[in-house]
């Protein structure tokens, strides 16, 4: 059976794949920046009450997968 989050009166299980890429595809997420950007999306995701389930960083893209509760939207969550 599966794990349903809960909050007062809905039970969810709200999981979103988001690819966050920089402009013109630019390689400039590797070396000592992609660990920095790991932490950083730690910590936001944390401050936003979403659960970072999985996440990968790319040389020119970053893949997350969120779980974000259905009292935020996503555009909130990633701006």
């Amino acid at each position: 059976m599966r794990e349903w989050q809960s909050l007062a009166h809905v039970k969810w299980e709200c999981k979103y794949h988001v690819v966050i890429v920089p402009k013109y595809r630019k390689k400039v997420l590797y070396g000592r920046l992609r660990g920095e950007v790991g932490k950083i999306i730690r910590q936001l995701c944390r401050q936003k009450e979403v659960e970072l389930i999985e996440g990968h960083a790319m040389p020119d893209h970053i893949h997350l997968v969120l779980s974000i509760p259905p009292k935020y939207s996503v555009s909130m969550v990633i701006g």
